[in-house]
């Protein structure tokens, strides 16, 4: 048995949960900095931390007084410390150091990116310890993160694809502010795109090789959507001569069009990648998980064999009960991190998942 708490502060959410056993949320707050880095169109790291120490207290009050348990009853403490930005990591780092040293309680740094893999799983935990959820592909994608991992029955990985310059929410961030429509992008664009056609614009496909141009091996199943911003802009300093800006159908089109291509690039690369190595599961997590297109399209165009986890909405943006849940196994390994652990700012080589653990038996069945 096990009762973590979680801190999270990698971005702008500054989050605290209690999770039981690895599953059993008991509570999950978060404070959010939207308000506060609107007016800048996207994050400020120093505002974020400073944003982060005056919400920290209050969010990890509230977060034990919801889940009924005092410090003193808690197994182990829980962080993000990686990837992220490094002024917001290191305030809910320091903060869970102090938590732990104060309280004699282990401490344990969380991969960031992994927890978002963890966060589908947060419903229905059992179903990681059932062998023919494997192979098992995730689609993580973020304002920071857009990759696929692979995770075999052995609990190895590998990423298979990842982004070569800007993650998908970084691009959808970056469109709705020229479109003028605000912070954060992509819930922004999805409700401008509502009733707009997707194909009224032909945007790019970088890496697709729907342009006429072969896609090198390397580059199968990575991602690019620089070039789709890029074409975004010179469409409306086209269409803005002037001054005019994007209104009524021409910007639900613009928006439309605009988002079909990034969610078909998403969508087509991840059912190649799932057909190739011939998985068992696919996962779509992150926030840009929460797009309303990309949760419909994928069941569309994976394989049949492949079965679709969904994280829930509101395990898909950053929040501190998967960095509790994820924990857990960490916990039952006594794999616990040393109280000079430091916080890192970008994706390490991921070589391994602490969530699969099966017997030798069980492996060469499956192989």
């Amino acid at each position: 048995m096990s009762l973590i708490l979680g801190i999270e502060t990698s971005c702008d959410e500054t989050a605290a949960a209690v999770v039981k056993n690895g599953s059993e949320v008991l509570s999950n707050r978060v404070a959010s900095q939207i308000a506060r880095h609107a007016a800048h169109g996207g994050v400020v790291p120093e505002l974020a931390a400073r944003e982060h120490l005056t919400a920290a207290r209050p969010v990890l009050k509230s977060a034990l007084r919801e889940a009924g348990v005092g410090l003193r009853e808690l197994d182990a403490v829980a962080v993000t410390n990686g990837p992220g930005l490094m002024p917001a990591l290191l305030v809910g780092l320091n903060l869970a150091k102090g938590i732990a040293l104060g309280n004699n309680l282990p401490l344990i740094g969380i991969n960031h990116f992994i927890a978002h893999i963890y966060a589908a799983f947060l419903d229905d935990a059992a179903a990681l310890q059932r062998p023919e959820t494997y192979p098992l592909l995730a689609l993580v994608v973020s304002g920071g993160h857009t990759a696929l991992l692979l995770v075999d029955v052995r609990g190895q990985a590998r990423l298979v694809g990842t982004t070569i310059d800007d993650a998908a929410g970084e691009a959808l961030d970056k469109a709705a502010k020229m479109l003028g429509l605000g912070y954060p992008g992509g819930p922004l664009i999805q409700r401008a795109a509502e009733n707009g056609d997707p194909f009224k614009y032909r945007f790019p496909r970088s890496l697709t090789g729907q342009a006429g141009k072969a896609v090198a091996p390397e580059h199968r199943f990575n991602f690019s959507f620089s070039g789709v911003k890029t074409a975004l802009l010179y469409q409306l300093r086209r269409a803005g001569q002037g001054g005019r800006r994007l209104e009524g159908r021409e910007l639900a089109d613009t928006a439309a069009s605009y988002q079909e291509a990034v969610i078909d690039v998403l969508a087509r690369k991840t059912a190649a990648a799932a057909g190739e190595y011939a998985v068992r599961t696919v996962v779509l997590c992150g926030g840009v998980a929460c797009n309303a297109v990309l949760r419909a399209r994928l069941p569309e165009v994976l394989p049949e064999t492949a079965a679709l986890r969904l994280a829930e909405r509101k395990y898909c943006t950053d929040n501190a009960a998967m960095v509790a849940g994820l924990a857990h196994y960490y916990y039952e390994k006594n794999e616990f991190s040393p109280p000079d652990t430091d916080a890192f700012a970008r994706l390490p080589l991921i070589s391994e998942v602490p969530f699969v653990n099966f017997s030798r038996e069980i492996i060469e069945h499956r192989e």
